[in-house]
C-alpha cells in the first residue's frame, strides 16, 4: 500500500477548506432565510400608531346619530388632549392610547361622555356612550393632510 502523494494531500486540504467556507456560508444563508420567514409568518407591526390630527365622526345612538368633529393632539405615547364640537356643544377631550386601543372622553353638561376603540392609520371605530342618555357606535376619518 501507497502513501498519499503531497499534491493530494494539498488538493485535500484544499477542498476541505472550501468545504468548510461553503458550509459558513450555507449557515449564514439559512439564517437569513429563517429570520424573513419567522417575520412572515409573525408580522410585527413596529410603528406605534398616531392620532394627532382632525377626526370626523360617525355616530349612531339608539338617540340618534351625530357627525361630531375631534381635534386630537397625541402628547407622548399614551396620552391624547383635544376639543369636541357637534350636536352636544363644544368641549375640551382627553384620553388614552395604548397600541391600537384609544379612550377618548369629556364632559357636556354633568354627562361623561366616552368613546373608546380602535385606531388603525387614518380610521378609528368603536362604542360611545353619551353619559346616561344614550350608547351606540361609533367610526372615524382623520381629516386629510398633515397629522
Amino acid at each position: 500500500m501507497g502513501s498519499i502523494s503531497p499534491k493530494t494531500l494539498s488538493l485535500i486540504r484544499i477542498k476541505s477548506s472550501i468545504m468548510k467556507k461553503s458550509f459558513s456560508i450555507i449557515i449564514i444563508l439559512l439564517a437569513g432565510i429563517s429570520a424573513m420567514m419567522a417575520f412572515t409568518f409573525f408580522p410585527v407591526n413596529l410603528q406605534k400608531p398616531k392620532i394627532t390630527g382632525t377626526w370626523n365622526m360617525s355616530v349612531e345612538t339608539s338617540a340618534g346619530s351625530g357627525t361630531p368633529t375631534f381635534v386630537l393632539k397625541q402628547e407622548n405615547d399614551t396620552l391624547i388632549t383635544g376639543t369636541y364640537s357637534g350636536q352636544l356643544g363644544e368641549a375640551p377631550v382627553k384620553g388614552s392610547i395604548k397600541g391600537n386601543d384609544v379612550r377618548i372622553e369629556f364632559n357636556i353638561s354633568g354627562n361623561l361622555i366616552e368613546y373608546t376603540g380602535t385606531v388603525d392609520g387614518d380610521n378609528m371605530k368603536g362604542r360611545v356612550k353619551l353619559g346616561t342618555m344614550a350608547e351606540g357606535t361609533f367610526t372615524g376619518k382623520r381629516k386629510e393632510g398633515k397629522p
